[in-house]
């Protein structure tokens, strides 16, 4: 997995190892951190999302951003704030509100529709790079942006072009963890409150999360990344552990 070619990396190698304290973990975490900064196109200021998947390599989505901006700070910052403002100057409405783009040598950056501009997870992911930023980069500039993509009350729905459609707590999950991070408490409260009272199972499973509305797959589900980040924010809300140990 360390030489897969793919930005999503910084989320299976971030999230995934800065909870452990052992020097295993520190040293896969280095090695993560090197083989994503290989991967740096600075012709593009960005870590290509990667052939991994299938499909067009150049592109450069929201949701290969979270965890990859800590993880290349580590090893060099500057590369990590480039990746972060490519992926604003496309993302954000100025340039486009898109959260996929794909980059031809003939013609540049062109936005792709899926994931769709109303996709729940777009904003959450960007919120949370740039909570790391705030952290590990310095909080000039990064901290307003931040402020800008403050999501609305309660848990959103899966795309927000189909309002009546399933909700997206794993939106909401990923969401709570940016907001205490950047020092949002009480709303970061009202969220976690709405998902453990009306969406989490009596076994500790992060329910009504919506992987994929466009093709129907798992749109009403748990996954993965929702019930992590909620166990997540959980415990930096209750003081288990500090909003940056993750």
């Amino acid at each position: 997995m360390l030489d897969a070619d793919t930005a999503t990396r910084g989320l299976i190698f971030w999230y995934g190892t800065a909870l452990a304290d052992d020097s295993a973990s520190q040293v896969l975490r280095e090695r993560a951190a090197r083989a994503c900064l290989d991967a740096y196109d600075h012709e593009l200021g960005l870590v290509p999302w990667g052939s991994a998947f299938g499909g067009p390599r150049l592109l450069a989505r929201v949701d290969g951003v979270p965890g990859l901006v800590p993880l290349l700070a580590t090893v060099d910052p500057c590369a990590a704030r480039s990746l972060l403002r490519r992926h604003l100057e496309l993302c954000l409405p100025a340039g486009g509100s898109g959260w996929c783009w794909r980059y031809e040598p003939r013609t540049g950056w062109t936005a792709r529709r899926d994931p769709p501009p109303g996709w729940s997870r777009g904003r959450p992911w960007l919120l949370l790079a740039l909570a790391d930023a705030v952290r590990h980069l310095g909080p000039e500039g990064f901290r307003s942006v931040a402020a800008e993509l403050l999501p609305p009350r309660g848990v959103p729905v899966a795309d927000e072009g189909r309002p009546c459609g399933p909700l997206d707590t794993s939106a909401a999950a990923i969401s709570a963890l940016a907001l205490l991070k950047l020092g949002h408490r009480d709303q970061a409260a009202d969220l976690l409150s709405e998902l453990v009272g009306g969406h989490l199972s009596q076994d500790g499973r992060l329910l009504d999360g919506c992987y994929d509305l466009g093709s129907g797959t798992a749109v009403r589900h748990e996954l993965v990344w929702g019930s992590f980040f909620l166990a997540c924010a959980l415990a930096v809300f209750t003081g288990r552990i500090g909003a940056y140990s993750a």
